[in-house]
């Protein structure tokens, strides 16, 4: 993004009708009006409106955490969200894992030809909204236009830069056996609602997507002093992958409870007819922790306050094991390995 001044069109931005040409990724004057018409008042704020190439921030107080993502869910618009909040959310979400307070976002769109421009106001406005209840704004971006057939409508890449307090330090590499692994809700939701509406599936109850911003969450279980160690969102790859990751980089084993583990119905329904383990389907809106176990209920007490956690859990504990396996007392009592993803369940889904 350039300079948000709006320029002295005669003519405003036809966001109900028009469509991306190539003229608007052309550093020129329709590249520039659709920045200011439509990108700089959505995301207005005091940093994006300095009008230079990147943002002058203040200095921060700590450890600065940075992440970035790229979002290229089919379809666009989805139950319970779009392509729009999903970038914010997700970013917003990589950087609060670490422990780090998100502060700012940079945004960057690659546009196809010819994509309508209501469908990018809807998602530019989703992704303001977005960042304005997070309370973490976009101040800096870049737009650029591909020709017709070599892009797939919109495609968003966010970046988030955060800052962690003195005394927290969270990573993958410090789990220990005897630690408890908590689970935050339901597992499936996202992944699930994505497929379900790009193959035309209904159920007899509808299947949302949970995405939604986790620093809130994150910032009160910090605040409980419980010894947390790890704290990873399940996106791609659900919950099996996501342990399996942490499992590897700690040298450590892990004993999962299925009893323990939510799936609302129509998910576990959709799963069963589709062929799918919801173990392994992508969460927008869930977190993983792992914390010393005498510190397990405590923080399970503080989660299950704030909204986006009133159905966490213990869903198992870590274990001394130098193969590293991730492993699961099934329903029935008897134990299964849950391993590595092999290829991809579901393509396209953040």
């Amino acid at each position: 993004m350039t300079s948000p001044v709006k320029p002295n069109y005669t003519r405003p931005l036809d966001l109900k009708n028009g469509r991306v040409d190539m003229s608007h990724g052309s550093g020129g004057r329709a590249m520039a009006q659709l920045i200011s018409e439509l990108f700089a008042v959505a995301f207005n704020n005091e940093y994006l409106a300095q009008g230079n190439d990147g943002a002058l921030l203040p200095p921060a107080n700590g450890r600065l955490v940075m992440a970035t993502d790229s979002h290229v869910v089919s379809p666009l618009f989805f139950a319970g969200g779009d392509i729009g909040c999903l970038s914010v959310h997700g970013t917003i979400n990589d950087v609060a894992v670490m422990g780090a307070k998100p502060l700012y976002l940079a945004a960057s769109f690659i546009l196809e030809e010819g994509f309508p421009l209501a469908d990018l106001k809807r998602i530019v406005e989703s992704m303001a909204k977005a960042s304005r209840e997070a309370g973490v704004p976009v101040v800096t971006g870049d737009t650029k236009v591909v020709e017709r057939g070599k892009g797939d409508g919109v495609f968003i890449t966010t970046t988030g830069v955060g800052v962690v307090r003195e005394g927290i330090n969270l990573s993958g590499d410090l789990a220990q056996p005897g630690d408890k692994i908590l689970l935050s809700g339901t597992i499936g939701d996202h992944g699930m609602a994505i497929l379900s509406q790009r193959e035309g599936l209904t159920f007899s109850a509808p299947i949302v997507s949970d995405t939604a911003a986790l620093h809130g969450l994150i910032a009160a279980m910090l605040d409980s002093g419980a010894k947390l160690r790890v704290l990873r969102d399940p996106t791609r790859g659900g919950l099996a992958t996501t342990l399996n990751e942490i499992a590897k980089q700690s040298g450590v084993g892990m004993m999962l409870y299925e009893s323990e583990i939510a799936v609302n119905q129509p998910v576990e329904a959709a799963c069963e007819f589709l062929g799918l383990d919801p173990l392994y389907v992508a969460n927008e809106g869930k977190l993983i922790a792992i914390c010393a176990a005498e510190d397990a209920q405590r923080l399970l007490a503080v989660m299950r306050v704030h909204p986006l956690a009133s159905e966490a859990s213990v869903v198992g504990e870590v274990l001394e094991d130098a193969h590293g396996f991730v492993q699961m007392t099934t329903k029935l009592g008897g134990r299964r390995v849950v391993d590595w993803l092999a290829g991809e369940q579901l393509p396209r889904i953040c």
